[in-house]
């Protein structure tokens, strides 16, 4: 069922936009953000953050109670975003029908940031966002997504006490269980995400007075399960430290294009919220070969290859699936399978992909 109850919201909306656009403008991108920020005394500074395994042998923790999760995606309306989260929802379906009474996967929900419902609100549960202002984004599209988590939480009735953000390109190989805990979030950590190493940019953002810059954990905000009310207190502010952040030129020339990662991961630590780091929550292919015990296929890279199944990183392959190929068009059924000795994460993410346009309706129209 489609739920776009913007009409309802729409004052709201407008009154809360401007609201937030506002503060983002009198603070400045060269001072510590300090208002409306909670306090120093919830700072987790003294807590380490551990890389552990995953919990095996079932679909939840074993002996814990069961904690459902609600799963949320934001999307444009664009071809590129729309047959991504097709997939992945023919995907979420099939895993939670699989994962038995004990499963801690609950309810879905397509956050769409353009501001209209589109053809598939039947098809997806979605949620329709009003899209940032005119211009605010500077052509950096994904500031939209804290803004829509925003409204999201603010107006959408959750069942959930616990919230799993993904993205369109994420595909679910086996059931997931609740790996927030204790006031944890549980996060994948991004090798690429380096808060020591830009600790000076950083500190416009989570002054010194906080705790050291490490108490900024590794993250992005996705794949992340957080508390429900803990993400309605990060949101706001991830939403204004990503504004700043892309208004300030150090800040901006720093991160580029994983800007919003790292304020997704300021604001977590300046709301006293850290993250179980779960290195197996996901794999990225083609770098990372096996599945395993994982969760997760995130299909950000290309992956090109050789018909002799070598890997031809840089070069476009003799055999290639890139989810850019397919920016304006979806992919056709029945993908060419790659070649032989091509590794296995790589096999699997062609064969769920092939499976799920086999058997969504009018894939392709």
């Amino acid at each position: 069922m489609g739920c776009g109850g913007t009409t309802l919201f729409y004052p709201l909306l407008i009154t809360l936009s401007v609201a937030l656009i506002t503060y983002n403008i009198i603070i400045s991108s060269n001072t510590p953000l300090k208002q409306g920020f909670p306090s120093s005394s919830s700072s987790s500074s003294s807590i380490i953050d551990p890389v552990i395994e995953l919990p095996r042998g079932g679909s939840r923790i074993r002996g814990s109670k069961r904690r459902l999760f609600h799963t949320a995606v934001t999307a444009s309306d664009s071809v590129y975003n729309t047959w991504q989260c097709r997939v992945m929802y023919y995907w979420f379906k099939k895993i939670r029908a699989s994962s038995g009474p004990g499963s801690e996967m609950g309810g879905f929900t397509r956050i769409l940031h353009n501001g209209k419902p589109d053809q598939y609100m039947d098809e997806i549960p979605t949620f329709v966002a009003q899209p940032l202002p005119p211009g605010t984004d500077q052509g950096y599209v994904v500031l939209n997504r804290p803004w829509a988590f925003v409204q999201w939480l603010q107006q959408a009735d959750i069942k959930e006490d616990y919230i799993l953000m993904s993205e369109p390109d994420h595909l679910i190989v086996k059931p997931i269980p609740n790996l927030a805990k204790d006031g944890y979030g549980a996060a994948f950590p991004f090798f690429y995400i380096e808060p020591k190493k830009y600790e000076k940019v950083l500190r416009k953002y989570y002054p010194e007075e906080r705790g050291p810059v490490t108490d900024i954990d590794p993250i992005g905000n996705s794949p992340v399960i957080v508390g429900k009310e803990a993400l309605k207190k990060i949101a706001p502010t991830w939403m204004n430290v990503s504004l700043a952040m892309k208004k300030d030129p150090e800040a901006d020339k720093a991160f580029g294009w994983v800007l919003e990662m790292y304020a997704y991961a300021v604001s977590s630590a300046l709301h006293g919220v850290s993250n179980i780091l779960h290195k197996d929550f996901m794999i990225q292919p083609p770098w990372d070969t096996g599945v395993g015990d994982k969760y997760i296929i995130h299909y950000t890279y290309g992956c090109d290859y050789d018909m002799k199944g070598k890997l031809t990183y840089g070069k476009v392959g003799e055999w290639r699936f890139d989810k850019r190929s397919y920016d304006s068009t979806p992919p056709p059924r029945n993908l060419t399978m790659p070649p032989p000795g091509v590794s296995q994460s790589v096999v699997t993410l062609v064969k769920m992909v092939n499976e799920a346009t086999a058997n969504i309706p009018n894939w392709g129209e």
